[in-house]
């Protein structure tokens, strides 16, 4: 699936709008498995715009997260600020 493209702009409001967030969802020790794929995926669908917190990760490997979901789920990672990784992902309209 493809990644979702922010501009600067849109970038930048996101940032502003999460930094009231709290994170819905935790990746462990035990990394991206597919449970935690799917519970990413439903708080995207329900919230747009979401923080996950990445527990016992370098920098390297939060990063690598990030665009591993981003990828598997066609959402954009806004920011990563320590272990906090900020997403957001569209709605689809509704017809």
């Amino acid at each position: 699936m493809p990644t979702l493209l922010l501009t600067p702009a849109e970038r930048k409001e996101f940032q502003a709008r999460a930094q009231s967030l709290k994170p819905v969802v935790l990746v462990g020790n035990a990394g991206l498995s597919p449970p935690v794929l799917q519970e990413i995926d439903r708080a995207l669908a329900s919230h747009e715009l979401i923080k996950v917190r990445l527990a016992g990760a370098d920098r390297k490997d939060r990063e690598q997260a990030a665009e591993d979901i981003a990828e598997a789920l066609s959402c954009a990672a806004v920011q990563i600020i320590g272990n906090m990784l900020v997403l957001f992902r569209p709605r689809p309209e509704e017809e």
